[in-house]
Protein backbone atom coordinates (compact mmCIF):
# COMPACT_ATOMS: atom_id res chain seq x y z
CA UNK A 1 0.00 0.00 0.00
CA UNK A 2 1.88 3.18 -1.12
CA UNK A 3 1.96 6.42 1.24
CA UNK A 4 -1.86 8.18 0.89
CA UNK A 5 -3.34 4.59 -0.60
CA UNK A 6 -5.62 2.45 1.12
CA UNK A 7 -7.82 -0.53 1.04
CA UNK A 8 -11.09 -1.76 2.42
CA UNK A 9 -12.91 -4.97 2.87
CA UNK A 10 -16.42 -4.42 2.97
CA UNK A 11 -19.59 -6.74 3.81
CA UNK A 12 -23.09 -6.57 4.89
CA UNK A 13 -25.71 -8.51 5.87
CA UNK A 14 -29.65 -7.70 6.50
CA UNK A 15 -31.85 -10.42 8.11
CA UNK A 16 -34.34 -12.43 6.57
CA UNK A 17 -36.87 -10.11 8.49
CA UNK A 18 -35.20 -7.04 8.41
CA UNK A 19 -35.33 -6.33 11.77
CA UNK A 20 -31.70 -6.70 11.98
CA UNK A 21 -28.45 -6.26 9.82
CA UNK A 22 -24.61 -6.07 10.28
CA UNK A 23 -21.78 -4.29 8.53
CA UNK A 24 -17.67 -5.31 8.70
CA UNK A 25 -15.09 -3.35 7.28
CA UNK A 26 -11.28 -4.17 7.40
CA UNK A 27 -9.08 -1.81 6.44
CA UNK A 28 -5.60 -0.63 5.69
CA UNK A 29 -5.25 2.87 5.72
CA UNK A 30 -8.41 3.52 7.75
CA UNK A 31 -10.04 6.02 4.95
CA UNK A 32 -11.99 7.40 7.44
CA UNK A 33 -10.19 7.71 10.95
CA UNK A 34 -9.26 10.97 12.07
CA UNK A 35 -5.82 9.50 12.94
CA UNK A 36 -4.59 8.27 9.47
CA UNK A 37 -5.45 11.98 8.31
CA UNK A 38 -3.80 13.51 11.32
CA UNK A 39 -0.43 11.47 10.53
CA UNK A 40 0.03 12.75 7.15
CA UNK A 41 -1.31 9.31 5.73
CA UNK A 42 2.48 7.96 5.14
CA UNK A 43 2.20 4.86 6.40
CA UNK A 44 -1.37 3.08 5.56
CA UNK A 45 -0.03 -0.05 7.14
CA UNK A 46 -0.23 2.25 10.71
CA UNK A 47 -3.55 2.98 10.22
CA UNK A 48 -5.68 -0.12 10.19
CA UNK A 49 -9.00 -1.95 11.77
CA UNK A 50 -12.09 -3.76 11.53
CA UNK A 51 -14.85 -1.63 11.81
CA UNK A 52 -18.23 -4.05 13.11
CA UNK A 53 -21.61 -2.12 13.57
CA UNK A 54 -24.99 -4.17 14.43
CA UNK A 55 -28.15 -2.47 13.57
CA UNK A 56 -31.07 -3.01 15.63
CA UNK A 57 -32.52 -3.53 18.89
CA UNK A 58 -29.07 -3.25 21.02
CA UNK A 59 -27.09 -2.52 18.25
CA UNK A 60 -23.25 -0.98 18.68
CA UNK A 61 -20.35 0.16 17.28
CA UNK A 62 -16.73 -0.65 17.30
CA UNK A 63 -14.08 1.01 14.97
CA UNK A 64 -10.69 0.69 17.04
CA UNK A 65 -7.51 2.35 15.25
CA UNK A 66 -4.54 0.02 15.12
CA UNK A 67 -1.03 0.70 14.24
CA UNK A 68 1.29 -1.86 12.18
CA UNK A 69 2.03 -4.39 14.85
CA UNK A 70 -1.67 -5.10 15.19
CA UNK A 71 -1.78 -5.85 11.19
CA UNK A 72 -0.97 -9.64 9.99
CA UNK A 73 -2.14 -10.91 6.61
CA UNK A 74 -1.86 -13.83 3.86
CA UNK A 75 -3.16 -14.54 0.91
CA UNK A 76 -6.69 -15.81 2.40
CA UNK A 77 -6.70 -13.87 5.72
CA UNK A 78 -6.69 -10.52 7.12
CA UNK A 79 -6.13 -10.37 10.87
CA UNK A 80 -6.12 -6.87 12.93
CA UNK A 81 -6.07 -7.29 16.26
CA UNK A 82 -8.15 -9.84 18.01
CA UNK A 83 -10.38 -9.74 14.86
CA UNK A 84 -9.79 -11.52 11.67
CA UNK A 85 -11.36 -12.15 8.08
CA UNK A 86 -10.56 -15.51 6.81
CA UNK A 87 -11.86 -16.78 3.05
CA UNK A 88 -11.62 -20.63 3.21
CA UNK A 89 -12.27 -21.07 -0.64
CA UNK A 90 -16.10 -20.96 0.03
CA UNK A 91 -16.58 -18.96 2.50
CA UNK A 92 -16.02 -15.99 4.01
CA UNK A 93 -15.49 -16.70 7.83
CA UNK A 94 -15.09 -13.43 10.23
CA UNK A 95 -13.96 -13.94 13.80
CA UNK A 96 -14.90 -10.47 15.48
CA UNK A 97 -13.48 -9.54 19.07
CA UNK A 98 -13.66 -5.89 19.85
CA UNK A 99 -15.31 -3.34 21.88
CA UNK A 100 -17.42 -0.86 21.14
CA UNK A 101 -17.10 2.99 21.49
CA UNK A 102 -19.32 5.53 23.00
CA UNK A 103 -22.11 5.82 23.95
CA UNK A 104 -22.38 2.23 25.11
CA UNK A 105 -19.21 0.84 25.57
CA UNK A 106 -19.09 -3.40 25.48
CA UNK A 107 -17.61 -6.49 23.83
CA UNK A 108 -18.39 -7.70 20.24
CA UNK A 109 -17.30 -11.18 19.96
CA UNK A 110 -18.79 -14.14 18.00
CA UNK A 111 -18.87 -15.23 14.11
CA UNK A 112 -20.28 -13.83 10.77
CA UNK A 113 -19.98 -16.54 7.55
CA UNK A 114 -20.56 -14.81 4.56
CA UNK A 115 -21.67 -17.71 1.85
CA UNK A 116 -21.73 -16.69 -2.39
CA UNK A 117 -22.94 -19.04 -4.72
CA UNK A 118 -19.98 -17.76 -6.71
CA UNK A 119 -17.08 -14.65 -6.92
CA UNK A 120 -17.02 -12.34 -9.80
CA UNK A 121 -13.93 -11.45 -11.85
CA UNK A 122 -14.49 -7.64 -12.81
CA UNK A 123 -13.50 -4.98 -11.29
CA UNK A 124 -14.15 -1.26 -11.88
CA UNK A 125 -12.40 1.75 -11.82
CA UNK A 126 -13.93 4.79 -10.43
CA UNK A 127 -11.99 7.28 -11.94
CA UNK A 128 -10.09 7.76 -15.50
CA UNK A 129 -6.28 7.51 -13.49
CA UNK A 130 -7.45 4.12 -11.98
CA UNK A 131 -6.60 5.91 -8.60
CA UNK A 132 -9.50 4.18 -6.78
CA UNK A 133 -11.18 0.81 -8.27
CA UNK A 134 -13.88 -1.16 -6.71
CA UNK A 135 -13.93 -4.55 -6.82
CA UNK A 136 -17.35 -6.64 -6.38
CA UNK A 137 -15.97 -9.92 -5.13
CA UNK A 138 -19.75 -11.40 -4.37
CA UNK A 139 -22.64 -8.91 -4.82
CA UNK A 140 -25.25 -12.06 -4.56
CA UNK A 141 -24.74 -13.71 -1.17
CA UNK A 142 -26.28 -15.25 2.00
CA UNK A 143 -25.38 -14.38 5.77
CA UNK A 144 -25.35 -16.11 9.12
CA UNK A 145 -24.71 -13.97 12.09
CA UNK A 146 -23.90 -15.53 15.41
CA UNK A 147 -22.66 -12.88 18.29
CA UNK A 148 -22.20 -13.36 21.53
CA UNK A 149 -25.36 -11.13 22.30
CA UNK A 150 -29.12 -11.86 22.68
CA UNK A 151 -30.73 -11.56 19.80
CA UNK A 152 -27.90 -11.39 17.68
CA UNK A 153 -28.14 -14.88 15.98
CA UNK A 154 -29.66 -14.53 12.35
CA UNK A 155 -29.87 -16.01 9.03
CA UNK A 156 -30.13 -12.96 5.86
CA UNK A 157 -29.21 -11.57 2.37
CA UNK A 158 -25.28 -10.67 2.17
CA UNK A 159 -22.64 -8.71 0.08
CA UNK A 160 -18.91 -8.83 0.05
CA UNK A 161 -16.79 -6.53 -2.09
CA UNK A 162 -13.52 -4.56 -1.82
CA UNK A 163 -12.14 -1.05 -2.69
CA UNK A 164 -8.54 0.37 -3.24
CA UNK A 165 -6.83 3.61 -4.27
CA UNK A 166 -3.41 5.85 -4.39
CA UNK A 167 -4.93 8.88 -3.03
CA UNK A 168 -7.69 9.74 -0.25
CA UNK A 169 -11.09 9.71 -1.06
CA UNK A 170 -11.60 13.87 -0.66
CA UNK A 171 -9.14 14.48 -2.77
CA UNK A 172 -11.17 13.11 -5.93
CA UNK A 173 -14.54 13.15 -4.87
CA UNK A 174 -17.12 15.55 -3.43
CA UNK A 175 -19.53 12.72 -2.95
CA UNK A 176 -20.80 9.69 -4.01
CA UNK A 177 -23.94 7.33 -3.48
CA UNK A 178 -23.92 3.15 -3.75
CA UNK A 179 -26.45 0.65 -3.06
CA UNK A 180 -26.68 -3.32 -3.58
CA UNK A 181 -30.42 -4.67 -4.52
CA UNK A 182 -31.13 -8.27 -4.35
CA UNK A 183 -33.75 -9.31 -7.41
CA UNK A 184 -35.25 -12.35 -8.79
CA UNK A 185 -32.10 -12.01 -11.08
CA UNK A 186 -29.33 -12.22 -8.66
CA UNK A 187 -28.37 -8.48 -8.01
CA UNK A 188 -27.89 -4.95 -9.05
CA UNK A 189 -25.68 -2.09 -8.08
CA UNK A 190 -25.27 1.07 -8.84
CA UNK A 191 -22.54 3.77 -8.34
CA UNK A 192 -23.04 7.35 -8.61
CA UNK A 193 -20.14 9.87 -7.43
CA UNK A 194 -19.01 13.49 -8.17
CA UNK A 195 -15.81 13.87 -9.05
CA UNK A 196 -13.26 16.69 -8.13
CA UNK A 197 -12.92 17.52 -11.90
CA UNK A 198 -16.53 18.01 -12.39
CA UNK A 199 -16.87 14.47 -14.40
CA UNK A 200 -19.51 11.89 -12.93
CA UNK A 201 -19.90 8.33 -12.39
CA UNK A 202 -23.08 6.72 -12.83
CA UNK A 203 -22.37 2.85 -13.01
CA UNK A 204 -25.10 0.32 -12.55
CA UNK A 205 -23.94 -3.44 -12.73
CA UNK A 206 -26.17 -6.58 -13.01
CA UNK A 207 -24.62 -9.47 -11.27
CA UNK A 208 -26.30 -12.93 -11.73
CA UNK A 209 -25.98 -16.18 -8.98
CA UNK A 210 -23.05 -17.94 -11.36
CA UNK A 211 -21.03 -14.63 -10.46
CA UNK A 212 -21.49 -13.13 -14.08
CA UNK A 213 -21.62 -9.04 -14.60
CA UNK A 214 -22.82 -6.74 -17.24
CA UNK A 215 -23.35 -3.51 -17.26
CA UNK A 216 -27.50 -2.53 -17.07
CA UNK A 217 -29.78 0.49 -18.35
CA UNK A 218 -30.15 2.56 -14.93
CA UNK A 219 -33.93 4.12 -14.22
CA UNK A 220 -33.43 7.45 -12.92
CA UNK A 221 -31.97 9.15 -10.11
CA UNK A 222 -34.70 9.63 -7.45
CA UNK A 223 -34.52 11.90 -4.37
CA UNK A 224 -34.88 9.67 -0.73
CA UNK A 225 -35.66 12.00 2.19
CA UNK A 226 -32.59 13.39 3.82
CA UNK A 227 -30.92 11.89 7.34
CA UNK A 228 -31.32 13.19 10.77
CA UNK A 229 -28.02 15.20 9.67
CA UNK A 230 -29.70 16.74 6.71
CA UNK A 231 -27.56 14.73 4.26
CA UNK A 232 -29.16 14.80 0.74
CA UNK A 233 -29.47 11.28 -0.64
CA UNK A 234 -31.46 9.61 -3.74
CA UNK A 235 -30.85 6.14 -5.68
CA UNK A 236 -32.33 4.64 -8.91
CA UNK A 237 -36.31 4.19 -9.13
CA UNK A 238 -38.46 3.19 -12.05
CA UNK A 239 -40.57 6.92 -13.30
CA UNK A 240 -43.46 7.28 -10.73
CA UNK A 241 -41.91 5.60 -7.85
CA UNK A 242 -40.38 7.58 -4.86
CA UNK A 243 -37.83 4.94 -3.14
CA UNK A 244 -38.05 4.81 0.87
CA UNK A 245 -36.28 4.12 3.82
CA UNK A 246 -37.02 0.92 5.40
CA UNK A 247 -34.17 0.74 7.90
CA UNK A 248 -31.59 3.32 9.28
CA UNK A 249 -28.75 1.78 10.09
CA UNK A 250 -25.54 4.58 10.16
CA UNK A 251 -26.64 7.74 10.38
CA UNK A 252 -23.12 10.14 10.94
CA UNK A 253 -22.90 13.90 9.94
CA UNK A 254 -21.18 13.10 6.52
CA UNK A 255 -22.28 9.77 5.54
CA UNK A 256 -25.12 7.06 5.75
CA UNK A 257 -26.27 3.80 5.60
CA UNK A 258 -29.88 2.32 5.55
CA UNK A 259 -32.06 -0.09 4.10
CA UNK A 260 -33.96 0.98 1.20
CA UNK A 261 -37.09 0.09 -0.88
CA UNK A 262 -37.45 1.14 -4.29
CA UNK A 263 -38.87 -0.46 -7.76
CA UNK A 264 -36.29 -1.05 -10.60
CA UNK A 265 -38.06 -2.90 -13.92
CA UNK A 266 -41.21 -3.22 -12.11
CA UNK A 267 -40.16 -5.34 -9.24
CA UNK A 268 -40.20 -3.92 -6.12
CA UNK A 269 -36.37 -4.77 -4.12
CA UNK A 270 -34.97 -3.72 -1.09
CA UNK A 271 -31.20 -3.20 -0.35
CA UNK A 272 -28.49 -1.51 1.13
CA UNK A 273 -27.95 1.99 0.69
CA UNK A 274 -24.68 4.53 1.46
CA UNK A 275 -24.37 8.15 0.69
CA UNK A 276 -21.09 9.97 1.47
CA UNK A 277 -20.21 13.75 1.46
CA UNK A 278 -17.14 14.02 1.04
CA UNK A 279 -17.03 18.08 1.57
CA UNK A 280 -18.36 17.60 5.05
CA UNK A 281 -15.92 14.97 5.84
CA UNK A 282 -12.68 17.13 4.72
CA UNK A 283 -14.29 20.00 7.44
CA UNK A 284 -11.69 20.11 10.53
CA UNK A 285 -15.16 20.22 12.96
CA UNK A 286 -15.42 16.68 11.64
CA UNK A 287 -12.15 14.84 11.94
CA UNK A 288 -12.25 15.41 16.71
CA UNK A 289 -15.33 14.39 16.56
CA UNK A 290 -14.89 11.57 14.75
CA UNK A 291 -11.93 10.73 17.18
CA UNK A 292 -14.38 10.52 20.05
CA UNK A 293 -15.70 7.42 18.16
CA UNK A 294 -12.84 5.95 16.87
CA UNK A 295 -10.40 5.43 19.66
CA UNK A 296 -6.53 5.04 18.52
CA UNK A 297 -4.48 1.90 19.85
CA UNK A 298 -1.47 1.64 18.49
CA UNK A 299 0.23 -0.86 20.05
CA UNK A 300 -0.33 -4.58 19.92
CA UNK A 301 1.04 -8.19 20.64
CA UNK A 302 0.27 -11.27 19.32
Amino acid sequence: MPPGGYAWWYIDGVSDDCKRAVSVIGFIGSVFSPWYAWSGRGNPSNHCCINVATYGRGGRFAMTDRGQTALRQTSDMLTIGPSSLHWTGKQLVIDVDEISSLPIISRMRGRITLTPPALTQIELPLTADGAHVWRPFAPIARISVDLEAEGWQFDGHGYFDSNFGTRALEEDFSSWTWARYPTQSGATCFYDAERRDGTRLEAAIGFTPDGQAAHVSAPGSARLNRTLWALPRATRADPGHRPKQIKSMLDAPFYSRSVVETVLNGERVQGVHEALDLNRFDSPIIKPMLACRVPRRSKWKF
